[in-house]
């Protein structure tokens, strides 16, 4: 069984384990209900990126689910630390979860279940690879529309994703990289696993609701600040996006992303622009800044 798992490593029920045997119970509300919530860091070449960034939104969620974490911040960050050090990767994708938990009796009372808390690492992946980052993505525009905020919390990262698993198959069967989703009004939210940013004349938009407030997507706020370049949270309609100077994409799996065609068609010259170009690049040089990482090595010390 061991060879469908990538190399990684898992914490469970107070120890280490291979990413094989981490294993719930069936009558975990979160396998059942899909009642958990998750955080997602990466590691490059040896240090976390914005690691107390998603640390409290991890926590920041726990409590709007109403079952607080009862881990303290440094007891999670070595147990992280300790997943990639046991993975022994240098380059990693590291989740944190919680899930409800199990009740006594299977009652119906959430309130009785006892959370859990998982951990694992696996090699960092990318939703565009470097070697296409001058080609981009090309993002369908899909008819599915986003769970609406006042169903389920964008804010809270969660694992209600058929949505964007729908979006996801429509998207490979007509032969796109990945999807994007519109809300009821027909306004632009986000695709699986990333937030979507137009450059117009007056500077870089953002969704302002229906969306996860990503941890790069804060990155890509604080360099846009840094690089002197207006940014906002708006609406974006459908002719906003389709009518972009440029499109882009952030996410942990890969960062800043660009995104030269919707559904088959260019955005603007359908090639990475200027803006895309200097966010993305200031990116990956704030992996170098000490104000911006923290060492897997001293975690554990």
């Amino acid at each position: 069984m061991d060879e469908i798992f990538p190399k990684g490593a898992a914490w469970i029920d107070g120890q280490f384990v291979k990413l094989s045997d981490a294993k719930i119970p069936i009558l975990d509300w979160g396998f059942l209900r899909s009642d958990a919530t998750y955080d997602v860091v990466h590691v490059w070449k040896g240090y976390f990126f914005r690691l107390d960034h998603h640390i409290d939104r991890f926590f920041q969620s726990t409590k709007k689910l109403r079952m607080p974490c009862k881990m303290s911040r440094n007891q999670l960050k070595k147990i992280l630390a300790g997943c990639v050090k046991n993975a022994g990767l240098e380059n990693a994708y590291v989740e944190m979860i919680q899930t409800r938990g199990v009740s006594p009796n299977f009652v119906r009372d959430p309130r009785q279940a006892t959370p859990r808390v998982i951990a694992f690492a696996v090699p960092f992946g990318w939703i565009l690879k470097p070697e296409d980052f001058e080609k981009g993505l090309d993002v369908l525009l899909t008819d599915i529309k986003r769970i609406p905020p006042n169903s389920v919390d964008p804010t809270i990262k969660n694992y209600h994703w058929m949505d964007l698993v729908t979006g996801m198959l429509n998207a490979y069967e007509k032969g796109h990289h990945t999807a994007l989703l519109l809300d009821e009004h027909n306004n632009v939210t986000e695709g699986p696993g990333f937030n979507i940013f137009c450059v117009d004349q007056t500077g870089i938009i953002t969704p302002k609701l229906g969306v996860l407030e990503g941890i790069t997507r804060k990155t890509v706020f604080d360099l846009s600040d840094e690089l002197g370049i207006n940014i906002s949270k708006k609406s974006i309609s459908i002719k906003k996006l389709k009518t972009a100077k440029e499109l882009f994409a952030s996410s942990t799996a890969g960062g800043i992303m660009p995104i030269t065609k919707i559904s088959g068609k260019n955005i603007g010259l359908g090639k990475v622009g200027d803006v895309t170009r200097k966010i993305h690049k200031l990116y990956w040089q704030k992996h170098l800044d000490p104000n911006w990482i923290t060492s897997v090595n001293d975690i554990l010390k």
